[in-house]
């Protein structure tokens, strides 16, 4: 129960977060791939920072999770196709709806019509990929 609270704790946190920082703004997102304004760049480089950050004390300090295992973070293989492919899909997606995947609930939660058909998206993918994992190469 005590892990369900802290794991709702900062869902809501980061959903404030996002929220104060217009990361689910259409117009903050439009200026971003117009490269019109740095405050999108600014969030996502500031994350790419703390998360930076974050795992090199992580390393560091050898700190273990909460099941008291040594946290590793194994370097994944550079499949450039599908990262390529996955990116295009990604961008093209973002950059049509003006959400990734954490805005959604963002938008879903201020009633926008559009979070609805973005988290309809998502699920729908994320179906269409559970089927298909199978056959994807490795």
């Amino acid at each position: 129960m005590f892990k369900f609270i802290i794991t709702l704790f900062l869902g809501f946190a980061f959903g404030s977060i996002l929220l104060a920082s217009q990361a689910f703004s259409w117009f903050r997102i439009q200026e971003m791939f117009h490269f019109q304004s740095f405050h999108m760049f600014g969030l996502l480089f500031s994350a790419i920072g703390t998360s930076a950050l974050f795992l090199f004390i992580i390393k560091k300090k050898k700190i273990k999770s909460i099941h008291g295992n040594q946290i590793e973070v194994k370097p994944k293989k550079l499949e450039l196709k599908a990262n390529i492919i996955g990116g295009l899909i990604f961008g093209l997606g973002w950059s049509i709806s003006g959400a990734c995947s954490a805005p959604v609930y963002i938008l879903v939660g201020l009633h926008w019509q559009i979070g609805l058909i973005l988290l309809a998206g998502a699920f729908t993918g994320t179906v269409i990929y559970g089927a298909f994992i199978n056959k994807l190469p490795r």
